[in-house]
Formats: C-alpha cells, sequence, structure tokens
C-alpha cells in the first residue's frame, strides 16, 4: 500500500496542478477551432450494419460535457434498468463516431500451449499460447501467460504491450510516409510494399538490457512484484491485431486494412485502437476457459496509445476492469477540456491519428462543441467495475482537467449503482511513462475493490484549495 506519508506529498502537490488546470478549463474551455486542409486525400467510406447517424452540421453546438444518464429521446436515466437501455444507446453513438463497428465475438476462440518453462527460481510458470479464431478459424494471436505456482485462480492483468516472449515477432508494414512528423497523415497516398520487404518488429527493451532480447525471466524479474501480491500476467502485442501504421492504398484506404485481423471483416469500419480493444476481448474469451485464471477479475492496461485502447476495451466488454495509463488525446481526458498546456486535441488526434479512430471523427475537426458525446462515456460504460485512470503530474499529453471532467462526468453513472470510489485516478511523479509507481497503484485500486483489501488513502482528485 502507499504509505500516508507518501500520499499526503503527493496531494499537496496536486493541489497546485490542479487548482492551475482548473482555472485554465474554466476560463478556456475550447481552443480556437482550425479547420482540415482542403488538400487531404480522403478516405474512401466502409458501409457498415449500422446505417448513418446524423453528421456534424446536423448536430447542435454544444459546450458542456453531453449527459451519458440522459436518453435519445430525451428521458432522464433513474432506473439501473433504464441504464441498461441507455448505454446501448451510447454504445451505437461510440462505435459511429469514436472508435468505428467492431465484429461481434467470433464465439470460437481456441488456445494451443507452444511452450512452458518455469522462472523467478520455479516460483512462476509462464506459458506462450497460440489463439486461433474469427472466420474458418484463419485469425491467430499469440499470448504470454504468467501465473504463480502455488494457489490460484488469480486476478489477472492483461498489459498491452510487445511480442511475448519467445513468440516469433510478425513483419509489420512500415509507417507511412509522414507519420510521427506532426503532419496532416491525409496528405499523402502511396503504394503499399510488397511482403518481401516488410519489417520485423524487433522486442521491446527490458531494463538493463538495451536493446537485447525479452526473454520470460527477465520479463518476470522486471514485474516480480504483480505475481508476489497474487496477480497472474497476460502480455500480448497490439501490432499483432492491428498494423500501427498511417500507410495509405493508391486508392486512400488505410493499408493497416490489408492485414491482421481486417480482412476478416470487410464489412466494418473499425479503427486500430477497435482492433487492439477487440484482441483484448479475445483474449478475455481464453482466459474465461483457464482454470488458473480467476474470470471474474480481469485486468487490462497499457500507456498511451495502448492505454486509449484498454479504455475501449473496458467500455465495451462487461468482463474487463479498466487500468488505462497516460492516454492523452482519444483517452481518457474530455475532448471539450483538451488544449491548453499543449496537451492533445481532437484536432490533434484527427490530424496525426486518424487512423485509430472512426472515419466518422475527422469531420469533427474543429467542431469538437458538435460531439454528441466525450470522452467521459467510455469509463460510464465501465460502470460499476472499478476502473482507474493511472496519470502523470508532469505528463503534458493529458490535461488534469480534461481527466477530471471526465471522471466527473462519469460519477452519476457510478452513483446509480451505488458505487461512485469504484471510479478512481491516480497521479504519479512522472511524465509520459508508465512506472513501477503506476503499477503500485493499480494493484492498490484493486486489492481494495477486488480481494477485500484495506484502502489506505483514496483514488481521487484533491479538491483545490481556495484563492
Amino acid at each position: 500500500m502507499i504509505d500516508l506519508a507518501i500520499g499526503r506529498t503527493m496531494n499537496n502537490r496536486l493541489q497546485i496542478l490542479f487548482t492551475i488546470a482548473s482555472a485554465i478549463g474554466q476560463a478556456q474551455p475550447a481552443t480556437p477551432a482550425t479547420l482540415p486542409d482542403p488538400r487531404e486525400i480522403p478516405v474512401p467510406r466502409i458501409k457498415t450494419p449500422m446505417g448513418n447517424l446524423p453528421g456534424v452540421k446536423d448536430l447542435p453546438v454544444r459546450n458542456e460535457m453531453p449527459d451519458p444518464l440522459l436518453m435519445n429521446d430525451g428521458r432522464k436515466v433513474t432506473t439501473i434498468e433504464q441504464w441498461k437501455t441507455r448505454r446501448e444507446e451510447i454504445k451505437r453513438i461510440l462505435e459511429y463516431y469514436a472508435v468505428g463497428q467492431m465484429p461481434p465475438p467470433p464465439g470460437n476462440v481456441k488456445g494451443d500451449e507452444v511452450k512452458q518453462e518455469t522462472v523467478l527460481e520455479g516460483a512462476v510458470k509462464y506459458r506462450l499460447v497460440h489463439l486461433t479464431f474469427g472466420p474458418g478459424e484463419k485469425l491467430g494471436l499469440d499470448i504470454g501467460i504468467f501465473t504463480p505456482v502455488k494457489g490460484g485462480p488469480f486476478p489477472v492483468i492483461i498489459q498491452q504491450s510487445g511480442t511475448p516472449p519467445g513468440a516469433t515477432a510478425l513483419p509489420r508494414l512500415p509507417p507511412g510516409p509522414n507519420q510521427g512528423k506532426g503532419e496532416d497523415v491525409l496528405l499523402l497516398v502511396g503504394p503499399v510494399p510488397d511482403a518481401a520487404v516488410r519489417t520485423v518488429a524487433a522486442p521491446p527493451n527490458v531494463p538493463g538490457r538495451p536493446g537485447g532480447p525479452v526473454t520470460a525471466e527477465s520479463l518476470a524479474t522486471q514485474r516480480a512484484d504483480v505475481f508476489r501480491r497474487g496477480y497472474a500476467l497476460v502480455v500480448f502485442n497490439p501490432n499483432d491485431c492491428a498494423e500501427d501504421t498511417t500507410l495509405r492504398n493508391l486508392d486512400g484506404s488505410w493499408a493497416f486494412r490489408n492485414t491482421r485481423f481486417y480482412p476478416a471483416y470487410p464489412g466494418y469500419d473499425w479503427g486500430i485502437l477497435g482492433g487492439w480493444a477487440w484482441g483484448a476481448s479475445r483474449v478475455a474469451d481464453f482466459l474465461e476457459t483457464d482454470p488458473s485464471i480467476d474470470k471474474g477479475r480481469m485486468i487490462v492496461t497499457g500507456a498511451s496509445r495502448n492505454g486509449k485502447s484498454a479504455m475501449v476495451a473496458a467500455a465495451f466488454d462487461d468482463r474487463l476492469m479498466g487500468a488505462p495509463v497516460v492516454t492523452g488525446g482519444g483517452g481518457v481526458g474530455a475532448y471539450r477540456f483538451a488544449g491548453p498546456r499543449k496537451s492533445e486535441t481532437l484536432d490533434i488526434m484527427q490530424k496525426k491519428y486518424p487512423n485509430w479512430f472512426s472515419p466518422n471523427l475527422h469531420e469533427f475537426w474543429g467542431q469538437r462543441a458538435r460531439l454528441p458525446f466525450d470522452e467521459h462515456w467510455f469509463l460510464a460504460l465501465a460502470a460499476p467495475r472499478p476502473f482507474i485512470a493511472l496519470e502523470g503530474e508532469t505528463d503534458t499529453i493529458s490535461l488534469p482537467e480534461a481527466v477530471q471532467q471526465s471522471i466527473q462526468g462519469a460519477q452519476p453513472v457510478y452513483a446509480l449503482y451505488g458505487a461512485k470510489d469504484r471510479l478512481g485516478v491516480n497521479y504519479s511523479a512522472h511524465g509520459h511513462a508508465f512506472t513501477a509507481e503506476d503499477w503500485t497503484a493499480m494493484m492498490d485500486f484493486f486489492d481494495h475493490h477486488l480481494r477485500g483489501k484495506e484502502a489506505k488513502r483514496k483514488f481521487d482528485f484533491p479538491v483545490p484549495k481556495p484563492e
């Protein structure tokens, strides 16, 4: 548990941070509108089973956060039964405008164990498992499962990270021609390279082993505290679900739709974040059949873009509890309040990473006040499951005020269940990173809500002192 004195010191630091952030958010809830470059080469539309919803020109300007408890017909939700109906409305809106329509669960996930070994001097078992699923069982995904040897079934943390130890890294498409340069990625298209010239993803680095291969032993050593605290850990590479590239085909369509899960589902317009979230749900499908895993206590996490998809997964999959880390724009923080202090806005996301989202989100560039939703709706969908946003005190990507607005905006749904304390936030002393302090806070939070352990601190925003 985090020491109370440390918690008080952190709160003192954050009192100042949030007082400033709140003042900024109240004085400037929206940045001046910009518009996309008229030279953009459009992405061809994909006709989906969902049909069409109103476009940006047909939606009203609404500077306030859209009420998750206000139904489409104007009725106010006051009961859990009504909320169940409202949840389906919200899911449809978020899929259409924010994520893209995802395929239904395939219902045929199977796992074959590729290898097994013990690590940490025999205290932890590691299994590399290859999953198959989808139409004709032609889709696949490698996952790495770490479980303590003694005890179980264990609550599990599903981490979107790199290629699991012992798995073969899949060939990768190269990045788009202006990807990662802060430029509008819709200005360029180009031929997709042949398979022969595709790159192979390098394994992620491990502290103390720069550039070296990740082994089951090295990863278990890095995450030893997870196992000491009685959790299992599952890792998979989200790029094995959807390739993170802005490369485009000659007709303007996204090249990532040529590979991984996407060719099997041509009638869906899901973006990359949706593909990663859908992959996390397929991992959960298999873990439900694993006797070493407590299927009622599955947590999904990841940092930055992987944190965004962890949030999406927890919103759309009722089995998962979310712990997204430093998510930035398109993550936990409300679009309507992003912008100050160089934080990521809707416009920045649609300039640099439109491939991550629904193609219907792009027309809201410069029109965020017309969004029929905001990011707090993802959090509301997770209710009443425990959900914690893990943030960095010095992370400029994610504005504290925007995060606070989302937490507060989703609280009425948690309150409907009498579970307001199950929606939490933690600020650790770091920037845009996923650190040991985040892991500790995550396990403290879920120890309390899933295992009934005493919480020595609150996971909420400090109340700013009046000036």
